[in-house]
């Protein structure tokens, strides 16, 4: 057996409040409530509930520091040296303070008692827009429901479950089993009737006695504007079906945007690159770019260098949790033509010269100090 103050994450000097400290954290974290169909979870669990169990008391830490695993020698069965009421108990007091009491396990009066279903998750890929300004989409689901045969008793209709011969309906047996600290009780679940109390002797032949039936079901998901690429849209109530008239669970949509042909979004915020040509970045202009609805005018100064940006503001994405909106940023590219005609050609050759006499004798560009460095 692993040394228990490693289980319970604490060094060997630790102090009474340190170890409560560290079972309640690991405690919450291994839940069952919190790690449902996780059996690795289910086992830790164990671990930590038995190192507390040895730790938390004075006199039983005291023996497991003096004798180590010894202690454990002679338990007679698998889980631990079955120290007082064993797991449950524990929880039943532990796990009041953050929780609200053990909802996991299914010994005694707990076993029927009512369980929320288990929650399913699933992922949808959409479009940029409907990311934007929001859409619904029909979804395929497969999940458990209650069996309308039976109405999830799992018996035949018209046959009844009777008491388990085992337990007598308390869902649990005890044994008694010998330690160096002395003779224990332990109470463990009934293993004929898996804590329930009661047994099927006819089982419904729609769900077999599982209570419980498979269907596929389509699910309409609205999807609100402003949601991004990692939004999970909980849908209440769409889940598993609940246990013993429990609530149904919930379902659980992750959200996959595809990307935008030019627009990038970061945030609420929307980015792209504008190209505008020479002519249009020296004289100026007023042309029509495009937002996330439509077209907007924009203004190109005269003069315009490339990579200066321009700001929309208020064009951007909605926030889908407030009444904030992104703005739109773009960025100017001057395109330099590849191709071009003699006329074109003439025409900027006489632009050169013409520069070329205007800028004489002002101050020195940055092509005129890299000409001077190297002569």
């Amino acid at each position: 057996m692993r040394n228990l103050y490693e289980i319970l994450e604490v060094e060997k000097t630790a102090t009474h409040d340190e170890i409560k400290r560290s079972y309640r954290r690991l405690a919450k974290k291994y839940h069952p409530d919190l790690n449902p169909d996780d059996e690795d979870a289910s086992e830790k669990l164990k671990e930590i509930n038995l190192a507390y169990e040895v730790l938390s008391d004075s006199n039983k830490r005291s023996k497991y520091d003096t004798y180590g695993d010894a202690i454990f020698q002679g338990a007679g069965t698998t889980g631990g040296p079955g120290y007082g009421g064993g797991f449950e108990d524990i929880f039943g007091t532990i796990f009041n303070d953050f929780f609200g009491g053990y909802s996991g396990g299914t010994t005694g009066s707990r076993a029927n008692r009512p369980y929320k279903g288990e929650d399913i998750s699933t992922y949808i890929t959409i479009e940029f827009n409907e990311a934007v300004f929001g859409t619904e989409k029909e979804i395929s689901i497969r999940r458990r429901e209650t069996c309308d045969v039976c109405d999830g008793t799992g018996a035949k209709p018209g046959t009844e479950k009777k008491t388990c011969p085992t337990c007598n309906g308390s869902g649990q047996v005890s044994f008694t089993q010998e330690s160096p600290f002395g003779r224990f009780v332990r109470t463990s679940v009934c293993p004929e009737c898996n804590g329930t109390g009661e047994i099927i002797e006819e089982h419904c032949e729609k769900c077999h006695g599982d209570s419980y039936i498979v269907k596929n079901r389509k699910i309409n998901v609205k999807i609100v504007p402003g949601v991004d690429n990692e939004t999970v849209i909980r849908v209440s109530g769409e889940g598993h079906a609940g246990v013993n008239g429990g609530p149904n669970g919930d379902l659980y949509v992750g959200i996959s945007v595809k990307p935008h042909e030019f627009f990038i979004r970061r945030g609420l915020d929307i980015f792209y690159e504008l190209p505008i040509r020479f002519t249009q970045a020296a004289l100026g202009d007023e042309i029509e770019v495009p937002v996330l609805d439509g077209m907007e005018k924009l203004e190109i100064p005269s003069g315009t260098q490339s990579g200066k940006i321009f700001k929309l503001k208020g064009k951007g994405v909605p926030s889908p949790r407030s009444s904030a909106v992104g703005d739109i940023y773009i960025t100017a590219q001057v395109v330099t033509p590849e191709k071009l005609t003699e006329r074109q050609i003439e025409l900027l050759k006489e632009f050169d010269e013409i520069e070329g006499v205007e800028t004489k004798g002002k101050k020195k560009n940055f092509f005129d100090k890299v000409k001077d460095i190297f002569e």
